[in-house]
């Protein structure tokens, strides 16, 4: 029986290499769609392993770089050379690579702190709304972008402050559901064995943050195959993922 999930659409594909390139590919033609119609292309980045495998994909694809405009849907408070940035992760994969003009790259001004950098980033947001493609992954626990389950998300704000992150840092600054569903197209990227249990629980309809978010958008959820849930009942491989 093919996977449901309610409110969204699933493709299921072989491995995280084909997720990928349907990522990649999805966003080219999204760019090329709403720089023809409206001059200009709007997109939300997430982090994680397999985004990165579709940047790097960016990369070496041709496209009209001087009509992106980057946004971050996420960030970790912390310096912004660090290594675990989302920005610099996706700016050595991507971005430092392509002629996108830099004033149209917009990352979270984490460095300054949760609560001042959502601040300063909700106008950021505000000013780009509708955008024309959000791209998300998924947690082990089914959190998306860094709305995790457990924690409380006002209905208000385009973007908040993290706290108590059950990943580190502690800190974070994420975009909420009221921004993120403002979109005209959304793709959620779902890898590895690592991810069978929080998509058995999505499945099950539990109110994980990544199914609000998801159904809110009217997402393409893409699984590779090691991602679906092991109907046998085998423990996933923590390795994979």
């Amino acid at each position: 029986m093919p996977m449901q999930l309610t409110g969204v659409e699933v493709r299921v594909l072989p491995d995280a290499d084909a997720v990928a390139a349907a990522t990649a590919e999805i966003v080219l033609s999204a760019a090329a769609e709403a720089i023809a119609a409206r001059g200009a292309f709007r997109l939300v980045v997430a982090g994680g392993t397999t985004p990165m495998a579709a940047y790097r994909l960016l990369a070496d694809a041709e496209a009209d770089w001087a009509h992106w405009h980057i946004y971050h849907g996420d960030e970790r408070c912390l310096p912004v050379a660090d290594a675990d940035r989302n920005s610099r992760a996706t700016d050595e994969a991507w971005l430092s690579r392509v002629p996108i003009p830099s004033e149209q790259v917009h990352p979270i001004p984490a460095e300054q702190g949760a609560e001042d950098a959502a601040a300063a980033y909700e106008p950021v947001v505000a000013a780009a709304l509708p955008f024309d493609l959000v791209l998300l992954g998924m947690g082990e626990d089914g959190h998306t972008a860094s709305l995790f389950p457990g924690h409380e998300i006002l209905p208000g704000p385009l973007v908040m402050a993290v706290h108590d992150s059950p990943k580190p840092p502690p800190d974070r600054v994420s975009l909420t559901p009221s921004a993120l569903c403002r979109t005209r197209q959304m793709v959620v990227m779902v890898t590895g064995a690592a991810k069978r249990p929080a998509l058995a629980r999505w499945q099950a309809g539990e109110g994980l943050p990544v199914a609000r978010v998801a159904a809110g958008g009217s997402a393409l959820v893409l699984l590779d195959q090691a991602a679906m849930p092991d109907t046998a009942g085998e423990d996933p491989d923590p390795e994979r993922g």
